[in-house]
């Protein structure tokens, strides 16, 4: 169990010597950013070698157990711990194998747009919102609300969160497009059927070594006054922060990007923040148009409608979460509103990185 198939261990010491004469070099701090980008990738690389090390010793100890076992000892609960163990490991290594994009290691930012519909669409997007919020706690990261604008009865009007860890962009990537949902309406007296949509926008945090440029005559400033997400502690003062870009992406497409933060207590900082937010949503809308012929990876300008949805979540008349991607489907709903997501993110990884190959 040493190399060989997509994980080639030996392939991947080689490289982490080769990283490491490159730190060694006495002018590698010359360039502050490229030396940083080398130091991400063999951290990467020296921690996908632990992993697999660490597989490598569950197996050698499973084995010693099944050795115990054939000589009547009386260890099946010690074997199906340690495989259980195994196994998470493994499917944990494979995501992290299958993230070989320039910005997968970074952080990510998610916004959530309810589509037409009001009250029905805003509470749609609130249980989104809750069931990234969870997935992200339940995977070891960490969340930062950056805007959340309540709806007028339920739910919310517009939302964005930065999540914030190893790979998070990696593996959240596959989450942006349209959610559809179809239940029996609390709102509705007469209990019929109703369809919600709503728009998950994912994009990667960038920093320094990416250049972004925007003209400043471009961007509109707008002031709001910034409140939490139960509604209290409204502040009286004019802290929150809109930015606003109307411009031509590379592909001469008219966009207009919308980027908020209230988060920060000062108006300052609140505008940097949300102005690195608004360079990582334009960043990611040209990734997607350098992408999309090889992946057809979808923009951000599909409409909130029929058709342009990845994902259908079903309540009623019966329980099924499907992928229209990739045709993974589940029938536990309520794990998969519980942040159980791993098992769609992995599906979609798996696409894409077979696609890469073929194309490759």
């Amino acid at each position: 169990m040493r190399s060989g198939g997509i994980f080639d261990y030996d392939k991947r010491k080689i490289r982490v010597i080769e990283l490491q004469e490159q730190v060694q070099d006495p002018d590698f701090w010359n360039d502050p950013d490229h030396a940083r980008e080398i130091m991400r990738k063999l951290d990467q690389e020296k921690s996908l070698i632990g992993n697999w090390d660490e597989l490598d010793d569950l197996r050698n100890s499973i084995q010693v157990y099944q050795e115990f076992l054939k000589e009547g000892e009386d260890v099946a609960e010690e074997i199906k711990a340690e495989t259980r163990q195994f196994e998470k490991k493994l499917e944990s290594l494979e995501l992290k194998n299958m993230l070989t994009g320039d910005d997968d290691h970074r952080d990510a930012i998610v916004t959530f747009n309810p589509g037409a519909g009001g009250t029905e669409s805003q509470d749609w997007a609130e249980m989104l919102f809750r069931m990234y919020t969870r997935w992200a706690e339940q995977n070891d990261y960490k969340v930062s609300t950056i805007v959340y604008q309540q709806g007028d009865v339920a739910g919310l009007k517009s939302a964005t969160i930065e999540v914030s860890g190893p790979n998070a962009y990696g593996f959240l990537k596959a989450e942006s497009g349209v959610h559809r949902l179809v239940r029996i309406s609390p709102f509705d007296s007469n209990s019929r059927r109703h369809t919600s949509f709503c728009s998950v926008f994912v994009s990667p945090v960038i920093d320094d070594t990416i250049e972004i440029d925007i003209n400043e005559s471009e961007v509109e400033l707008q002031r709001f006054h910034a409140s939490g997400a139960g509604g209290q502690n409204v502040n009286k003062v004019e802290t929150g922060v809109r930015l606003i870009w109307e411009g031509k992406l590379s592909d001469e497409t008219e966009e207009r990007v919308v980027a908020e933060c209230q988060q920060e207590r000062s108006q300052m900082q609140n505008r940097e923040k949300a102005m690195v937010m608004l360079k990582s949503k334009i960043y990611e809308l040209e990734k997607n148009i350098k992408e999309k012929e090889m992946q057809k990876l979808q923009d951000s300008k599909n409409k909130i409608e029929w058709g342009s949805q990845i994902r259908s979540y079903v309540f009623h008349p019966y329980n099924m979460v499907k992928d229209h991607r990739t045709d993974f489907e589940t029938s536990d709903v309520d794990g998969v509103m519980d942040g159980d997501l791993n098992d769609f993110i992995k599906t979609y990884l798996m696409a894409a990185t077979g696609k890469e190959t073929q194309h490759g």
